[in-house]
């Protein structure tokens, strides 16, 4: 009677094929643990300082996210607030000012003009805010500004100079060289200052300024300069004799070298002409009072 045999080949089979599997797993995981170790021991730091390089990196990062979330909900400013307000109870409160740089404008002016921040507690003054108000002032060109502790405002002005009198209908008025009006004055304290008027006048002190320096030695003898239609000017001189420049900047120059050089062939300050025009290019017209009439006379006389 034959007897049958069970065959287990393909059992046999898949464990074997189990068996190379793993071992390959193994192999493996033998192998990148192999190369992540030597990329690490190539790395300039030890093993524990890599550690600890991830630990802070971590904790850099939560307390990152703690700040943020601390900052939306406001607390940075609220601890700056209670901050600022212990310094003040402790005394650290704007008390005092020291002005320097002040030599024509009124002092008053500046000290009301920063008095509101008294008693603000000195981490809280905002001293750009305080700059940006002094320049408001029309004195004011620059203005510096300091805490100084425990209670002082430090505060050092630099003052525009006052370079001619603008005359006006009701008043005489400062301006320095850009225009900007400064205070008004009294006619006995605009002696001796140059005094220009006329629409537009204050808007050209520039241009005038450089037509007068091509003869500088006339302009201590000059009293006032008149803006006329905006586009040139007049002279008036101590003498009360007017010169009429010509229209343009390099033209009026020109004719008031001219006039300079002719001057002093002919002395003609202090002449009989009351009017020197020179609007016209290589033309003279001399204006006398009462020339015509003399002349009208004249002429009668001889027929």
């Amino acid at each position: 009677m034959a007897r049958k045999v069970k065959r287990k080949a393909q059992g046999v089979r898949r464990a074997a094929n189990s068996r190379s599997r793993a071992s390959k797993a193994r192999a493996a995981t033998r192998q990148s643990k192999g190369v992540v170790n030597t990329a690490l021991s190539a790395l300039p730091i030890s093993q524990k300082q890599l550690q600890g390089g991830f630990f802070f990196a971590i904790l850099a990062g939560a307390s990152a996210l703690a700040w943020w979330v601390a900052s939306a909900a406001g607390v940075p400013a609220l601890m700056h607030q209670q901050i600022a307000a212990s310094a003040g109870s402790a005394g650290f409160q704007m008390r005092n000012i020291d002005l320097t740089g002040v030599e024509r404008m009124n002092r008053l002016k500046v000290y009301e003009e920063v008095m509101e921040h008294r008693g603000t507690p000195m981490p809280l003054l905002d001293l750009a805010e305080i700059r940006t108000e002094l320049k408001r002032m029309p004195w004011v060109a620059e203005a510096r500004v300091s805490r100084q502790l425990p209670d002082k405002l430090v505060i050092d002005i630099q003052e525009r100079t006052p370079h001619a009198v603008l005359v006006k209908p009701d008043r005489l008025v400062l301006i320095d060289r850009d225009g900007i009006e400064l205070d008004p004055i009294a006619e006995e304290d605009a002696a001796g200052m140059l005094r220009i008027s006329g629409a537009g006048a204050k808007d050209q002190i520039d241009s005038l300024d450089r037509v007068l320096a091509a003869a500088p030695a006339l302009q201590p003898q000059i009293a006032s300069a008149h803006r006329i239609g905006e586009r040139r000017w007049n002279i008036v001189f101590k003498t009360g004799q007017i010169l009429a420049l010509p229209q343009g900047e390099d033209e009026a120059a020109d004719a008031f070298i001219d006039f300079a050089r002719m001057d002093g062939l002919y002395r003609l300050l202090g002449g009989k002409a009351t009017v020197i025009d020179l609007r016209v290019p290589d033309r003279y017209v001399l204006r006398e009072p009462g020339r015509a009439d003399r002349f009208a006379s004249s002429k009668e006389r001889a027929e």
